[in-house]
């Protein structure tokens, strides 16, 4: 379960699973843990044309932390050669020098591309004695069908490295979704996190509060690390990881509001206003199909041919004409990409659809490159008419070793 929880960057998820993540900035996921009751430090936000909220936030000591989508900020540094993308300090004239080190430069850490990330917002933050760090997650796990609660006691390390080496200190808890989370039960894994006396009371209600979040969220991650305990007998959450349903954005329309789509390709985010999916990648031949998997053996097939797949972008399985219209025109604004092969097998997918889409797309733009196009499946036969009867330069393959040898041999 654990390997579950551990933390990617947004590339490798979508590689993997071939959809849109919703992901938010740190300061993003905290406000919506105090707007949910949770136990936080005291923060503000500060961008380039705005630092008004600094004058108002007066702490014992603070800390400056770059927002930006990546990990490993406090050892990453700046392309103005600037070390670190989290400070702390005591001094409240320091901050200025400090923020001003930071926004508007690029952050580049072990998670980012190497020239880095542009840090646009930081986060001035109370900083909390920590006595002692801890870790809870509360995700989804098809295994347990329903949510799960990792806990470890080792918290404010990668718990892949706590897991790996002494698993014993993690612990499992599949939660009944009709029960949820009892007071005996919150209570018993705030024991197992090693809180004692009134701490133990203070961490299981923080443990409820966290569950009842992440139901009311659509939440299909809440991983807090760490959850800690501070000198002043304090049970707080330092720092947060959410991921929601994607299904759910109907229902959580402020949450997904929050995107930040600055930091994304953009050819990623326009794909995904027509319900795309896309992901940039190296090569030069264009990829359109239906569904993940074709996607995979397209991609493979053209590597095993000697070629490079430029891209890969699923037109999924209720696609309309527009949006096969809009998936040539993201294709065809890389560069890159030097010919388009189409993949498209027919089931739910009507292949004449398909091929209707491409060529309306064909005749409202000027494509200089070669398209190959394999379509087998539903009315796969009316779509080859379509395709034949249009007049434009379209290669017709007779399956997918053909499409994609063409598409090598037309670079």
């Amino acid at each position: 379960m654990w390997q579950q929880i551990s933390r990617k960057t947004s590339q490798i998820k979508h590689l993997k699973n071939f959809v849109r993540h919703l992901n938010l900035l740190e300061y993003q996921s905290k406000n919506l843990l105090r707007e949910n009751g949770v136990a936080i430090q005291n923060f503000c936000l500060l961008d380039k044309d705005d630092k008004s909220q600094l004058s108002k936030f007066d702490v014992e000591e603070y800390v400056i932390k770059a927002q930006i989508l990546a990990g490993g900020r406090g050892k990453g540094h700046f392309d103005n050669g600037f070390k670190g993308g989290v400070h702390i300090t005591k001094n409240k004239n320091d901050i200025n020098n400090i923020i001003n080190q930071m926004l508007g430069h690029n952050l580049i850490t072990k998670q980012t591309p190497k020239d880095g990330i542009p840090v646009k917002k930081v986060m001035i933050a109370e900083s909390v004695n920590i006595l002692r760090e801890t870790y809870l997650c509360i995700a989804m796990d098809r295994g347990s069908n329903g949510p799960v609660i990792v806990a470890s006691p080792a918290g404010g390390v990668d718990i892949e490295g706590v897991a790996e080496k002494t698993p014993h200190l993690i612990k499992n808890i599949p939660i009944d979704i009709f029960e949820g989370i009892t007071k005996e039960k919150s209570e018993e894994i705030a024991e197992f996190l090693e809180f004692k006396g009134v701490l133990k009371n203070k961490a299981a209600e923080e443990i409820r509060k966290l569950y009842k979040m992440f139901l009311q969220l659509d939440c299909t991650q809440l991983e807090i690390n760490p959850l800690v305990e501070t000198d002043k007998n304090e049970v707080i959450s330092v720092d947060a990881k959410l991921n929601f349903d994607d299904n759910a954005k109907f229902r959580q329309k402020q949450v997904f509001a929050l995107e930040d789509v600055t930091e994304s390709d953009p050819r990623e985010v326009e794909a995904a206003k027509y319900n795309l999916n896309y992901i940039g990648m190296t090569g030069n031949i264009g990829c359109l199909v239906n569904g993940a998997g074709l996607a995979m053996a397209t991609m493979d097939i053209i590597k095993l041919h000697g070629g490079d797949p430029a891209n890969f972008l699923d037109v999924g399985g209720s696609v309309k004409e527009e949006q096969v219209a809009a998936a040539f025109k993201i294709l065809t604004a890389d560069e890159k990409v030097k010919s388009v092969l189409v993949n498209v097998f027919g089931g739910i997918v009507n292949c004449a659809t398909i091929a209707n889409g491409i060529v309306n797309a064909m005749k409202s733009m000027k494509l200089n490159i070669p398209l190959i196009v394999r379509l087998e499946g539903t009315n796969a036969q009316e779509a080859r008419k379509i395709i034949n009867s249009s007049g434009l330069n379209i290669q017709a393959a007779q399956d997918l070793d053909d499409a994609a040898q063409q598409a090598v041999k037309s670079i």
